[in-house]
């Protein structure tokens, strides 16, 4: 390996500790750390980003997303944490309303928690999170069709866009792979990502509910600004700081297990 190909694993060693450190690299700082060009370390960045190490964003890159594998296998890890979520997420939605429900193992617990007094409409893409929801006598159930995809877990393509041209939801709670004040909400799949706007474009609000292991990271395709998400809910160890930046956005935010 010549003097240059050491400089680059360096620097790339570098930045992915940093990644792991701070949630986040700058660009500008890293280069005048290194002591290259911006175009430099963009340039690495770009190489990483290819290499699935981290994913770009406007200005340097973030840590990629852990998201990953089938609705049926996410749905079975953290599950206690994802309750908590789903609790917080239950107490924002309002009786007599119409909630779209994105695929996603946060949301399938979220439709689990609603009580079973809340009179609702609820439509979803995702058949797990139709069942769930079929045992609330109160709330009417809408499946919105179509070739389902195996690792989102729900509809999507011309037939599910179809079926959702007519509503118009007073909330869409939206599934996501990775969140940041930055990115955004992201996902990994581009079919999934222009489902997901299309919904949340024809809903009067967006509420999404994350993990502390996809906040403030990002997977490749956006859905969302982070301004547009009306509001978000957390787990207790999301950062207080991060909070006060999506607040000063106008995005409510809810720490799950705290006081509503």
């Amino acid at each position: 390996m010549n003097t240059s190909e050491l400089l680059l694993q360096e620097r790339k060693s570098v930045i992915s500790r940093k990644l792991q450190t701070h949630g986040r690299v700058l660009a500008a700082e890293l280069a005048a750390e290194f002591g290259v060009s911006e175009d430099t370390v963009r340039r690495d960045l770009r190489e990483m980003a290819a290499a699935g190490l981290c994913e770009r964003v406007y200005g340097g890159a973030l840590p990629v997303s852990p998201a990953g594998g089938s609705l049926t296998h996410r749905a079975g890890i953290a599950r206690d944490r994802k309750q908590a979520l789903a609790a917080a997420a239950v107490s924002q939605i309002a009786p007599d309303t119409t909630v779209f429900f994105d695929a996603g193992s946060t949301n399938l617990a979220i439709a689990m928690a609603l009580p079973m007094d809340l009179p609702l409409t609820a439509v979803t893409n995702a058949p797990s999170i139709a069942t769930a929801l079929i045992d609330k006598p109160l709330v009417n159930v809408i499946l919105i069709g179509g070739l389902i995809d195996r690792q989102v877990g729900g509809a999507l393509g011309a037939k599910a866009m179809r079926d959702m041209e007519p509503l118009s939801p007073d909330l869409c709670i939206l599934g996501a792979c990775g969140l940041d004040i930055a990115a955004g909400v992201t996902v990994f799949g581009f079919e999934d990502a222009e489902f997901k706007r299309f919904v949340a474009g024809k809903s009067r609000q967006v509420l999404v509910a994350v993990t502390s292991d996809k906040f403030g990271t990002a997977a490749p395709h956006g859905v969302l600004a982070a301004a547009d998400c009306g509001c978000l809910v957390v787990e207790r160890d999301a950062d207080a700081a991060m909070l006060a930046r999506y607040r000063d956005l106008g995005c409510k935010t809810l720490v799950a297990g705290e006081a509503v």
